[in-house]
This record gives C-alpha cells, sequence and structure tokens, in this order.
C-alpha cells in the first residue's frame, strides 16, 4: 500500500467523510528536504571557537585512547604521537583533515530517486534504532526478533519522510555470525532506500559489501565509485575508540563508504555535567574519529555526528527530550557549521510507553536538531526507554508529526493563484463563507495535509466510534501496512544469487564480530 493510499484509508477511518466526498488526491514528495527553520545559537561565536580550541588542545595534551593498533599506526604515520594505546593528535593534522573531508555527499540507494545529498541545509530523517526490544499493544514488549526486524523495515519504508533506513531492532534470535546475512538481505528485500550496514568487523563489513554490490548489480569500480551504504560509529567517552568501531572507520573509508560519527555522550555520566564540557568531550572525539578516515582516504565520505543528553541525576538514567538535551543540540550545530561538515544528531525518548510524556520528549528533542540544522536526525519515530525498545504505535504516531515537519519544508506560496483575488476573495460577499468558492472547489482535496492517526472528529462523533486514543488508532495503521502485499525492492535474479552468497557464507561458518 502507498503512503497515499494509507493516507486516504486512515483519513477514511478516522473522520468518516460523506459518501459524496472527493477522494484525497495529494501525493507529496518528502524525499529530498530542506531544513526552512532560522538556526538557534546556545553559545557566542568566540565561545564556540574555544570550544573547538579546546577540544584541540585535549587531542594534542590529553589525548585518545585508540584499541586498535592498525589504527594507531595510520595516525602514527601521519606524526600524532602514540605511546602505546594513546594516541596524541596535533592539530596540524586534524586541521589537514577536517579540509580533505567532503562538504556534500551524494548517497545512492536501491532507486535513482530515492537518493539524497547530505550537507548542511539538506533534511534526512531516520526512524528508532538499535533497540534490544520491540513493543506494540498487541503483542506486548519482547526481545527484538528477525520477525520485529524485518516487519520494521516495512513500516520505515512506507513512510517517504524516511529517506534512509537505521538498525532499527537488534534481532536476536539469529546468531551473531549470521545477523549481518539476515539485516542485509531484509532491507535488500523490502526497501530500495539508502541503507545501513553494521561494521562489527572487517570480516562482517566486507561480507556486506559483496551483499550490496550483488543486490545493487554494481561492479567493483562502480561500488567504489559512490556512497552505497552507511554505518554508525560510536566512540566509547570519555575518549576511546575501540577495535570494532576504529576497524568500522577505517574498512568503510577505503571502499568509499559513508561513516556517521556519533559519540554518545550523557551529561554527568560518562561527559562533564555542563553542555559546554559534554561538547567539547564530543567535539573532540569526533574530530579524533574525522582524522582517522581521511588519513585512511582523503575525501572519504563522513559525517559529524554528536548525541548529547543528561542523566537523571536521582537514578543515573539516561534522560531525553530534556532543556539539556535541546541545548546540546544546539551547541553541536554551532561545532558542526564551524567546521561546515553535514551532521547527525537524535530525538528519542525515555518514557516507558506511547505516552504524552514519550511525544513531548520526542518533539522537543525534534526540535532541537531541526533549530540546530541537523543534516540527518536519527531516532526522529519510535524510540522508547531511552533506546532499549522500538515502539510500533510510537513509529506511527510520531511519522504524524515528521509529516507535518516536511509539510513546512515546502514553505508557503503567495502568488496571484494563491492570493485568490478573483477566484475566492471578490466572489464571497461581506459575512459570507469561502466553502463553495472556486478556489476552495479547486483545491480541497489537495491544499491541507491529510493525517494518518489525529482524529479531528468532535467528541460524540469520537465517542460513537469507540473513544480510541492515538495508540489504539496506530496499532490499526501498522497492521494495514503490515496486511498489504509485500513489493520486492530488488529483482528476483539478484535476490536469488545474494542468497546463494549468504548460503555459501553460512556454510563456511558465517562472520563473527570482532571485539
Amino acid at each position: 500500500m502507498s503512503m497515499t493510499t494509507e493516507r486516504t484509508a486512515g483519513r477514511r477511518a478516522g473522520r468518516r467523510r460523506g459518501a459524496g466526498a472527493a477522494p484525497d488526491n495529494r501525493a507529496p514528495n518528502y524525499r529530498q528536504l530542506r531544513n526552512p527553520f532560522p538556526l538557534m545559537s546556545v553559545f557566542s561565536d568566540d565561545e564556540a571557537a574555544n570550544m573547538h580550541d579546546t577540544a584541540l588542545r585535549m587531542l594534542e595534551d590529553l589525548g585518545m585512547k585508540v584499541l586498535l593498533p592498525e589504527a594507531c599506526r595510520i595516525y602514527a604515520a601521519a606524526g600524532a604521537r602514540v605511546e602505546g594505546e594513546m594516541v596524541y593528535l596535533g592539530r596540524e593534522i586534524v586541521e589537514a583533515a577536517l579540509a580533505s573531508a567532503p562538504r556534500a555527499i551524494h548517497c545512492r540507494a536501491g532507486a535513482a530517486h530515492r537518493d539524497i545529498t547530505l550537507e548542511l541545509g539538506a533534511l534526512a530523517f531516520q526512524p528508532g534504532a538499535g533497540a534490544p526490544h520491540a513493543t506494540d499493544l498487541k503483542r506486548g514488549r519482547r526481545p527484538g526478533s528477525a520477525q520485529d526486524f524485518r516487519e520494521y523495515t516495512r513500516i520505515a519504508h512506507h513512510y517517504d519522510v524516511f529517506q534512509m533506513m537505521s538498525p532499527s531492532v537488534e534481532p536476536q534470535d539469529v546468531p551473531t555470525n549470521l545477523r549481518h546475512y539476515f539485516t542485509t538481505l531484509a532491507q535488500m528485500e523490502l526497501t530500495d532506500k539508502f541503507p545501513f550496514l553494521f561494521a562489527r568487523g572487517t570480516p562482517q563489513t566486507l561480507d556486506n559489501f559483496e551483499m550490496l554490490k550483488i543486490a545493487r548489480g554494481l561492479s567493483d569500480g562502480a561500488f567504489h565509485g559512490g556512497v552505497h551504504a552507511y554505518t554508525i560509529i560510536n566512540t566509547n567517552s570519555p575518549r576511546c575508540l575501540d577495535i570494532p568501531m576504529a576497524q568500522g572507520l577505517i574498512d568503510f573509508a577505503r571502499h568509499g563508504q559513508l561513516s556517521i560519527v556519533t559519540p554518545f555522550t550523557l551529561m554527568g555520566a560518562m561527559a562533564p555535567i555542563t553542555v559546554a564540557g559534554a561538547i567539547t568531550l564530543s567535539h573532540a572525539e569526533c574530530l579524533a574519529a574525522i582524522t582517522l578516515t581521511q588519513l585512511v582516504k582523503p575525501g572519504a565520505p563522513v559525517c559529524y555526528g554528536t548525541f548529547t543528553s543528561n542523566v537523571d541525576m536521582k537514578s543515573g538514567a539516561p534522560a531525553f527530550g530534556t532543556p539539556a538535551h535541546f541545548q546540546a543540540s544546539l551547541a553541536a550545530g554551532q561545532m558542526a557549521r564551524l567546521l561546515g561538515l553535514p551532521w547527525r544528531s537524535a530525538a528519542g525518548s525515555a518514557s516507558n510507553l506511547n505516552d504524552v510524556q514519550a511525544a513531548n520528549e520526542n518533539q522537543l528533542g525534534l526540535w532541537g536538531c531541526l533549530l540546530a540544522g541537523a543534516t540527518v536526525i536519527i531516532h526522529s519515530a519510535g524510540w522508547l526507554e531511552g533506546g532499549l525498545s522500538v515502539s510500533y504505535e510510537k513509529i506511527v504516531t510520531d511519522v504524524e508529526v515528521l509529516n507535518m515537519v516536511a509539510e513546512l519544508c515546502a514553505g508557503a506560496k503567495a502568488g496571484a493563484d494563491e492570493i485568490g483575488f478573483a477566484n475566492a476573495l471578490s466572489q464571497v460577499a461581506p459575512t459570507g463563507h469561502f466553502f463553495a468558492a472556486p478556489q476552495t472547489m479547486e483545491r480541497y482535496t489537495t491544499e491541507f495535509y491529510a493525517p494518518i492517526v489525529h482524529d479531528y472528529a468532535n467528541f460524540g462523533t469520537w465517542t460513537e466510534r469507540g473513544a480510541q486514543d492515538a495508540s489504539t488508532r496506530a496499532t490499526a495503521v501498522w497492521e494495514r501496512i503490515l496486511a498489504a502485499d509485500v513489493a520486492l525492492a530488488t529483482p528476483p535474479d539478484r535476490l536469488e544469487a545474494l542468497r546463494t552468497f549468504i548460503e555459501t557464507r553460512t556454510a563456511e561458518g558465517g562472520a563473527p564480530p570482532e571485539s
């Protein structure tokens, strides 16, 4: 079922329009968004510059712990001082790396109309990612499974407002040495959007690259000549780059694929308790990781990233959608603009269910990202419990907000047709109404956003329909999506070749993740 069909079905179910009403003919394109919002800063330009300078000083004087010997050798060959696992980066090395990092990255999806360009000013959304559990109102909270991963992929593919796929939920019923085969195959089968590939050691990464080449019909030259996939690289704050993440940076850079560097820093826990201190630490870690990609291959695609919020100082639990989270996003945006690089930020919620707290936290976090000018916003929908679960209902209710944001990205026009002097203003007498004006009749099926889950009925009508809240209505929405026929995103012959590759590698033992 297409997004437009789903909207039409949702609107008919939610509002019970009359039998004579015209169908919803809107067909919006949410695939190439630009951020229309004025950017905010939380610090002055001088303060931001001082944070950047302090981050460079940290890398020079305090160093970064790097657990992968190959990465240490690469840093050393560039002139860094390496003492055991400690790498001390001179600012001239970092500055040279930043100069070679691309300011715009053209990301090639499975279909050309799904391609996106990541640069400052562009806007792309990803659903919640990396959760060990899934939850919905029908089946309850449970460990993430292969079925959950496939279903979440289908839901994310259904909505145009997600331009990039994410590692939604960990399929824990698939062995770790085979899991990357399953997650990559599921994406190649079910979506033609820009895919996520795990970087959990070179054997798994190379398997993933080979599978992508098979599915996309790419030669080695074509694969290396374009950006066809991305991964997320998390540093281990404070100031540590572990073996699989360092190896992921190297492998993706060598093969010309995109790394999104994302320190996960929580104020008061693994980062200073202040916004300025936490972002300075995150910035330093980003600089060290970005530098590694450019030392491996100058011009390698890489995105700056941050995921910084605070902990609840009473329990130590992560908190999201807080004022500190909002400010941290603004500060990260200042640092990214100072570098000129595309960058990633995140929304999310610490609530345990899809309730008012969840909506409030996700929206405040989302607006922090939007006003900070984030290029990619991950965890924009579906995330609960600070990332411990993804909710089927929440992805739907959050998509409602993302769709509205996407509508705002189109702006509003004020030409003669929109002002409507001839076909609206001059057609209605004083104290009249515009329901039957020519302009209204021309536009009434296309002018306004049609909600997928919100219900605009009055109390009486809503009560007659069963008095369902938004989460209950969202259940019906995702059930309709999953009940629809599956359209394969890759030609059958390539899928067969892909399955043959997986069967061969499985018989050989697969590829355990490196640690």
